[in-house]
């Protein structure tokens, strides 16, 4: 619904809507299904992930053209980490190049997944007609240019009965195999043929229970095989009762876990997974509710924040249309209007039974630019509208570098920010300017070291007095930083400690290098002593903070810089000039694979060298070849390339 969207032709904010569906043939109940639409594009990766983490169930669609592409793979990693149910469609069959079956391959090679279709197409790109259930062995023929609209069952085509019967006999036996489906494994062992409810009950259970995942197909663009996928949601999708009960910690004491069942009865619980500005009426926090209901003019507890918020008004939206309601109930999305305090991953519950749920994780982010006002007259308001954009966004992160003044602003890539900046210009009204990318480099040790430093100070008054010995040692790569508190016999009082582990952590967010964070270091508190009137928090900080930054430097430091994992789809034609030019960039070519009269090149880059990457492939491919990037790992940086950093 954003006119940025509207006019780049991708999804950037996730949206959410709710509609009903009784069935292709009206063969159930009236169903209310909650849709949130996902963008695609790995810029935007935090809004899969934090649909994702409030979804039951999930539709993954895949380009017949193109099969499994690189951020299919980070999405179905994403769905995985959080125990999402999933059914496959591969879409656009009736485009030049589309394969049912080299997306099906694709699914079990790239995805390392079972895929099981229960469907196949019938023709392909200009000759696609309609799909074969396999599941009724029925055929759906679509009428011409009636986009889907009218359509008609008939015997499936002689020409494809063999395939058709091949294919169910593969479908049976995979859900006969799942370890969820023991009861119907002795039927088909015993050569017993099993009925439609069996068959659809078990495509059900395996897909719950992840152990296989039901592919569909169709045409989209033209609404064919639409309908029958709507279907599959209600059949084979969990409801929020299949589901798990929710599980989270009791606030006093975070070793208990609390279990909420997922009905109107149960005390309220809820997950707050996406924040808005709306421009007619403020904040919207969107919500996911577990347990209980929620309904206007409720006071409730920001379990996370531990402080209360007040309901006004509730919300069920359609994208960016809002329609008033009264309460919103177990398993359903909807928006609370005006909320104060709460934030992306915040828990709300109901204040006589509080809980904590696991709250939303942002990814890192890769990349940073200097953005500043076009006058002087907007700098206040950019602060703000920056500030607003950050609420809704959590992985786009603000920070002012103190040494020049400027306001840095970091993200998952170049179209990221580049987003950011136009939604600047257009919601807000302020025009800016950026200035050239900074990659987030870090820092870390080579070495273990152990270094004693003691902090005293003498002045006419009372003086300063901290002393402590560190030792520090290097981390596997990812793990961060770790603060270990080994100190015996009391010989630092325990009101010390933290300012010592505050100490280090400052020292280390502001490098010891180049200024940039040190990771993958775990820093031990040994041993030390204190003064009974010199010594105080202070300075016990400043001991850990001179005493981690001797102790790197004694150690030996390298720079970090980060690695995108890359993939180059591009015409046989142009692969000299594409694999010679990721040499240039410090590329490592991985492999190569042919795909639909291509090639797809897979390579980690460094970050550094990327830039403007968009347009040189453009240029050197006549504008036909394509990538798509994320964020792989940190490496370290070449010894000529980190002096160079180093020095300025």
């Amino acid at each position: 619904y954003m006119e940025l969207e509207q006019e780049r032709g991708i999804t950037i904010t996730s949206a959410a809507t709710t509609c009903f569906w009784a069935g292709s043939e009206k063969q159930y109940p009236n169903h209310r299904i909650n849709i949130i639409d996902t963008p695609g594009h790995v810029d935007f990766t935090i809004e899969v992930e934090r649909s994702l983490r409030v979804l039951d169930g999930g539709v993954v669609l895949f380009d017949g053209v193109s099969g499994v592409e690189p951020q299919s793979e980070t999405v179905w990693r994403q769905a995985t980490k959080f125990k999402v149910p999933r059914i496959c469609f591969v879409n656009k069959m009736d485009r030049a190049g589309a394969n049912f079956e080299y997306c099906v391959q694709c699914i079990k090679e790239r995805l390392h997944a079972k895929p099981v279709p229960i469907q196949i197409p019938i023709g392909k790109e200009s000759t696609f007609k309609g799909i074969i259930d396999l599941v009724t062995m029925k055929a759906t023929f679509y009428l011409e240019d009636s986009l889907g609209a009218k359509y008609e069952y008939r015997d499936i085509p002689e020409e494809l009965l063999d395939q058709a019967t091949k294919a169910r006999e593969y479908m049976i036996e995979s859900i006969a195999e799942a370890a969820c489906n023991e009861d119907l494994m002795e039927k088909y062992l015993a050569g017993t043929e099993l009925t439609l409810e069996e068959v659809k009950l078990g495509i059900r259970k395996m897909c719950l229970a992840m152990e296989g995942f039901p592919i569909l197909c169709g045409a989209s663009f033209k609404n064919k095989g639409v309908q029958p996928l709507l279907d599959a949601v209600i059949e084979y999708l969990p409801s929020p009762l299949d589901v798990p009960s929710i599980q989270g910690l009791d606030i006093k004491d975070e070793t208990k876990v609390i279990i909420r069942e997922p009905n109107d009865d149960s005390p309220f619980s809820a997950i707050a997974f996406k924040i808005i500005t709306d421009p007619y009426v403020g904040v919207l926090t969107f919500v996911r509710v577990y347990s209980g209901k929620l309904e206007t003019g409720m006071n409730i507890l920001n379990s996370t924040r531990g402080r209360n918020e007040r309901v006004g008004r509730l919300v069920k939206m359609h994208a960016d249309k809002r329609e008033d309601i009264k309460e919103i109930r177990a398993g359903d999305i909807g928006a609370i209007v005006s909320m104060k305090e709460t934030i992306t991953g915040d828990t709300l519950c109901d204040p006589d039974h509080p809980l904590l749920l696991e709250s939303i994780y942002a990814p890192a982010p890769v990349i940073s630019v200097a953005i500043e006002p076009k006058t002087k007259a907007d700098e206040q308001k950019m602060g703000l509208s920056l500030s607003k954009l950050s609420k809704e966004d959590p992985s786009l992160r603000l920070a002012v570098d103190h040494e020049s003044g400027q306001t840095i602003i970091s993200g998952m890539g170049e179209l990221h920010l580049d987003i950011v900046q136009q939604r600047l210009f257009r919601e807000f009204g302020v025009a800016t300017n950026v200035g050239k990318p900074q990659v987030a480099y870090r820092e870390t040790i080579k070495g273990s070291v152990e270094y004693e430093y003691k902090h005293a100070k003498q002045t006419g008054g009372r003086g300063q007095f901290g002393h402590v010995l560190l030792r520090i040692e290097p981390l596997e790569a990812g793990k961060g930083f770790e603060f270990v508190d080994e100190v015996k016999g009391g010989v630092i009082p325990r009101e010390y400690i933290p300012a010592v582990e505050d100490g280090v952590t400052e020292a280390l967010q502001g490098g010891i290098l180049a200024g940039y964070p040190v990771i993958d270091i775990r820093v031990a508190l040994t041993y030390g002593s204190y003064h009974d009137v010199d010594s105080s928090e202070m300075a016990f900080k400043i001991a850990g903070s001179m005493c981690v930054k001797e102790a790197c430097r004694k150690a030996g430091m390298s720079l970090l810089e980060p690695i995108m994992a890359l993939e180059v789809v591009t015409p046989d034609d142009f692969v000299s000039n594409v694999v010679g030019d990721i040499n240039r960039r410090r590329g490592q070519i991985l492999g190569m694979e042919p795909r639909a009269g291509a090639q797809a090149i897979k390579t980690q880059v460094p970050l550094a060298e990327m830039f403007g990457y968009a347009t040189d492939l453009r240029s050197m491919s006549q504008g036909r070849a394509s990538f798509t990037m994320e964020y792989h790992h940190y490496s370290s940086v070449p010894g000529n390339i980190q002096e160079s950093l180093v020095s300025k």
